[in-house]
């Protein structure tokens, strides 16, 4: 059976949604906290999402496409880059905070743009940097006076994790490490979270 003239309008909605994401299907449903074969029955006209979904699928698509124009990097991209990093920890590093810094000046620009940070990333491939740059990512939208989506409720892992650090013992990164970290069983040095931007 054809569908109906507005279930036609959603899977269009849809269809431009994923496209203006830049993601493929499995990375764009990720980001929206569904599966790749849930959102292919949104697409198709087989199951119908809710108003809600196709609201923020599109504020989402949106916001990624102008991070992607103005060659900022969106929650999935961190964690895309990340993983590229492979062993190159310096790299992993400068990877996480540069993510962390093109989120604040998203948050910054006031345009709606920050949407991009609404999509849900893959995981880093360390449990331990997943917590991270969700509890930085939390800090910066409160920071900015702006709910965290939902994935940026961080998890507080199972055992304490602590890099190795080039020059301080493990008590003392853990002595450095700010409360929201502790809390959560994540140590690194406040001041290694700090980048050359400007912060208020």
């Amino acid at each position: 059976m054809e569908p109906d003239r507005d279930t036609r309008e959603v899977m269009a909605l849809l269809d431009g949604a994923l496209a203006d994401s830049g993601l493929t299907q499995a990375e764009f449903a990720a980001a929206l906290g569904t599966s790749a074969s849930r959102l292919s029955t949104y697409r198709s006209g087989k199951t119908k999402p809710t108003a809600v979904f196709c609201f923020r699928a599109r504020r989402i698509a949106r916001g990624l496409a102008v991070a992607r124009g103005s060659r900022l990097m969106s929650a999935p991209e961190t964690a895309k880059a990340f993983r590229r990093a492979g062993g190159d920890e310096d790299r992993a590093w400068r990877t996480l905070l540069q993510g962390r810094d093109h989120l604040v000046l998203l948050l910054e620009r006031g345009d709606g743009s920050a949407c991009a940070w609404e999509a849900a990333p893959s995981t880093t491939g360390s449990a331990g940097f997943d917590v991270l740059l969700a509890a930085l990512a939390r800090c910066e939208f409160e920071r900015a006076g702006v709910d965290p989506p939902a994935w940026c409720e961080p998890k507080s892992l199972p055992r304490p994790w602590v890099p190795e650090h080039p020059f301080l013992g493990p008590d003392e990164v853990i002595a450095a490490t700010p409360d929201y970290l502790k809390n959560l069983n994540v140590f690194v040095p406040a001041r290694d979270l700090v980048t050359g931007k400007v912060r208020n």
